[in-house]
């Protein structure tokens, strides 16, 4: 490696390769996934999934310091040496870890036999491997050991599984979507779910669902995504996360079978409930969200664009809006053709064509506020329109938004005019009733929701409790949540 600052001191001599790899593992990183396989185990031997999941999200804290000589070690610490697993799972590390690692293996093993680890901990090893190796964008290897993970899940039928299982699943199709096989593994997403569903795992379904919905949306199979929906057993969801990512595949399926009304609800829906940190997925449900309003004629606020870590991401949107806003079909023409690379990779290019109509309506309908009457051929004039006949076309698409009451005017054709009524007050129709409505509607879909989400103690319906049994209650509930406390204050 080439020193930053140049040195007149005699740089020292090189350290050998061999010193080099056999640099021992960190051990404070060892010792925190020594200390999760523990959280694993008593969660396996109590069946508690809460432990589990606690230990899934500390991995995840940890998984930016993963190095190859601390996944090793780890390995030989936490399976029997020599069994299948443990020579599997090292066989996908680097060679020359495994070859160094051999000595302290061995010397390890002597010091400190292993016993034979509860199936949770050696999925959970599957699993660590297999974040490890898509970290290093090694996704031919993250390739076999998501298949080779996925086959020990099948002969494993254990609730305490399923937390780890679910995550498992999803870094199966992601490896497979790194190497664009995703269509190789759509057979055995669906056996998964079928599996999942005849051993009750909810949170299992939850996220296959979600991945063969990904798996078809890829290669634009939306048909066959809304069969699968509308057929999939329904239940309360189990992970926001998993819920969010529904929510944002069901807005898209609405938006493209022309359900906008639907698809706006479920995109805001996701937006809104997904986390703070999730910002790329917030980002993409804010695009379609965008498109989704402009389809309805509806003009997103500036607040939509100016969302603190999404306004440069928003920004050919923001320009596409404008254009929309303003109803110039040559400034659509421009923004659309100028950003065609960004609406491609977010595939929305096929909406944005869609959006045409809407620009060409919008200034119709500027036109017929602004002037009382006007020639067919200024009409074409000033929406541009670029055609062998621009006056026929013109008079065609004002004889069309006549028709869908997007105006209120007449068409004389004997002198070639469009004859724009009076304006009314807007407050004489129903317009302002049914804004509110939806508002209302709105907050009462978010009350609902609220009350839901709320978690009330077990027999809480009973009858009130005598003081002694009261007291025992409450003295349970303080020991519970000191010992909660006591587990998550640890240096994690």
């Amino acid at each position: 490696m080439t020193p930053d600052v140049e040195m007149n001191e005699a740089p020292p001599p090189p350290t050998p390769p061999s010193q080099q790899q056999q640099s021992p593992p960190s051990p404070s990183i060892l010792q925190h996934l020594k200390e999760i396989a523990s959280l694993i185990e008593s969660g396996a031997y109590l069946k508690e999934a809460r432990r589990i999941v606690r230990a899934v999200r500390l991995t995840i804290i940890l998984r930016r310091k993963l190095r190859s000589p601390v996944v090793a070690a780890f390995i030989c610490s936490a399976l029997p040496v020599g069994s299948e697993a443990h020579s599997r799972l090292l066989s996908y590390l680097p060679e020359e870890v495994e070859n160094d690692m051999d000595v302290d293996t061995a010397t390890s093993a002597t010091q400190v036999p292993v016993k034979h680890p509860v199936p949770e901990l050696e999925i959970y090893c599957y699993l660590l491997v297999l974040i490890f190796l898509i970290d290093q964008k090694k996704y031919e290897e993250a390739k076999a050991c998501s298949s080779a993970s996925v086959a020990r899940l099948k002969h494993m039928n254990r609730r305490t599984v399923d937390v780890l299982a679910s995550r498992l699943y999803f870094y199966y199709s992601y490896s497979y979507e790194l190497t664009n096989n995703l269509a190789e593994i759509r057979g055995d997403l669906l056996a998964l779910h079928r599996m999942a569903t005849l051993r009750r795992d909810e949170l299992g379904q939850e996220t296959l669902l979600n991945l063969l919905l990904r798996n078809y949306l890829h290669y634009n199979l939306y048909d066959q995504a809304e069969k699968l929906r509308s057929k999939a057993p329904r239940f309360e969801a189990h992970s926001n996360q998993q819920f969010c990512r529904y929510l944002f595949y069901l807005g898209k399926i609405r938006t493209i079978q022309l359900e906008y009304t639907d698809a706006k609800e479920s995109l805001l829906q996701a937006a809104r409930k997904a986390p703070v940190a999730a910002q790329g997925f917030r980002i993409q449900c804010n695009k379609w969200a965008v498109i989704v309003r402009l389809l309805l004629g509806e003009i997103p606020e500036r607040t939509v664009f100016m969302q603190k870590g999404m306004k440069k991401a928003l920004i050919p949107y923001f320009e596409l809006t404008n254009a929309v806003r303003i109803g110039d079909l040559e400034l659509f023409r421009t923004v659309a053709e100028k950003f065609s690379s960004t609406f491609g990779s977010d595939r929305t290019h096929n909406l944005i064509v869609r959006l045409r109509h809407n620009v060409i309506r919008t200034g119709l309908r500027n036109i017929s506020i602004s002037y009382s009457r006007i020639s067919l051929a200024d009409v074409a004039r000033k929406l541009r329109l670029n055609s062998d006949n621009p006056v026929a076309d013109a008079e065609s698409i004002v004889a069309k938004a006549i028709r869908d009451g997007a105006i209120d005017a007449t068409i004389d054709h004997a002198n070639g005019w469009m004859v724009s009524k009076e304006t009314g007050d807007v407050y004489s129709t129903n317009e302002p009733q049914f804004a509110f409505n939806s508002r209302i509607a709105f907050c009462l879909n978010m009350h609902n929701e609220a009350v839901r989400a709320l978690r009330f103690p077990p027999n809480s319906h009973n009858e009130k409790e005598s003081d002694e049994k009261r007291r025992e209650r409450q003295q349970q509930e303080q020991e519970l949540a000191q010992h909660i406390a006591e587990d998550d204050d640890d240096e994690f």
